[in-house]
């Protein structure tokens, strides 16, 4: 299983890249693996300003749908529109090509409150 060490982790599988006050979102190695063939990827939230834990959209499996959540409070200022002529992507390369958002976070400070790539290896065994 990847789990890029400088990344960070939430509870709900998502990673977080931050690059200044940006922050690049997508789901994990492990999600993606869990939720196996991934078919479709809505995200209606660009410009929006989300609260981090709110749902920023979905992603759906063959057999199931999983919401997105926010990892950090922010702006979304851009979607992966790949992902809607190649939603597959996100099985092949969850960390590059499958990335879903980029976020102006509000409150940097918040991304403090993530998992590093040690706790999320302990969290999902």
């Amino acid at each position: 299983m990847n789990i890029p060490a400088e990344l960070k982790y939430t509870k709900d599988h998502e990673w977080i890249k931050i690059e200044g006050d940006i922050a690049t979102i997508g789901i994990t190695d492990f999600a993606q693996g869990e939720l196996g063939d991934i078919v479709f990827v809505e995200i209606e939230t660009e410009g929006e300003t989300l609260n981090a834990h709110e749902v920023f959209g979905t992603v759906e499996a063959v057999k199931t749908v999983s919401d997105l959540f926010m990892p950090v409070s922010g702006e979304i200022i851009e979607f992966n529109s790949a992902l809607e002529s190649s939603p597959e992507s996100v099985n092949a390369d969850a960390y590059g090509d499958g990335w879903m958002i980029k976020v102006k976070m509000s409150n940097p400070a918040e991304a403090a409150e993530l998992m590093s790539a040690d706790d999320y290896a302990s969290l999902v065994g």
